[in-house]
């Protein structure tokens, strides 16, 4: 009975922090604004400059214009869930300046706590944008607005994928975070990861665009399990037994980052050294 009840004050107190990190995202409409509009410069770029290279010979590319599409207004929508360059610096700056001392003091797990914290921010932006993006995407004519999914399979594929995907976005950023424990300055760390999460994951070119043997290497990374597979899901590029496929490995990534992470704090947490008094 003991466990049980500290089993549920836990996860009150994880809901707790969620909600407040979740609130506390939604004040900030007038970003949310800029994003919005910044997005979908970003997303009518990127078609036109798609557009130009598919017409030239639209047979020689391996998604169609319409699937493409989909894929870039989606990646726009859910921005927030996926990119890697979505930190929250109040975490560096707890770790570096000496606040890790206070988060210590609570009684209650500093990984999970910090989880739910970041998915929470993510969530928040992903609200404030995504509708407004998906139904400026849905009334723009074919084949340059988005498109439904090909069949329930893939709808429901695609909501399956997309929280899983989400889930391996934070695990991996909460190893960037891990990470400024043992380094003076998280820039490095962080610039590094950015960078290779952005194209692997599909976050500069759909991975599909790849060379064949380079893509099957990619793929079986984490980052592919990122907003790869839930956009290319949606869009059809995946499909059937596929799906499975994707979506457990993409639960395997959870698992094993998720489970490297809190290995790699147990060993920060027994080195740190807080001065200061």
């Amino acid at each position: 009975m003991k466990h049980d009840k500290y089993k549920d004050n836990n996860l009150r107190q994880y809901l707790s922090f969620f909600r407040m990190r979740f609130i506390a995202g939604l004040q900030y409409r007038a970003a949310a604004l800029s994003g919005i509009s910044t997005q979908f410069a970003w997303g009518v770029l990127g078609l036109l400059l798609y557009k130009a290279f598919y017409e030239t010979d639209p047979n020689a590319f391996p998604m169609t214009f319409q699937a493409l599409a989909s894929y870039l207004w989606l990646q726009q929508a859910f921005l927030s869930l996926f990119m890697a360059w979505i930190l929250e610096n109040e975490i560096f700056q707890t770790i570096t300046s000496g606040g890790i001392a206070y988060e210590l003091c609570r009684p209650i797990d500093l990984y999970g706590m910090w989880f739910v914290r970041s998915m929470a921010n993510r969530l928040s932006k992903a609200v404030l944008r995504c509708m407004p993006i998906l139904i400026f995407a849905a009334f723009l004519p074919s084949p340059y607005g988005i498109g439904l999914p090909p069949d329930p399979i893939a709808g429901l594929g695609f909501l399956l994928t997309l929280v899983l995907g989400f889930l391996v976005v934070v695990a991996f950023c909460m190893l960037v975070y891990i990470s400024t424990f043992f380094t003076y300055s998280p820039t490095g760390i962080r610039m590094v990861a950015i960078s290779v999460v952005e194209f692997l994951s599909g976050g500069v070119i759909p991975l599909p665009f790849l060379p064949d043997k380079l893509r099957w290497l990619v793929e079986l990374l984490p980052f592919a399990s990122m907003q790869n597979v839930p956009l290319r899901v949606y869009s059809g590029d995946i499909s059937g037994m596929d799906i499975l496929a994707k979506a457990g490995l993409q639960l395997f990534w959870v698992v094993a980052l998720i489970w490297l992470g809190q290995s790699i704090t147990r060993v920060a947490l027994k080195r740190v050294v807080v001065q200061g008094g």
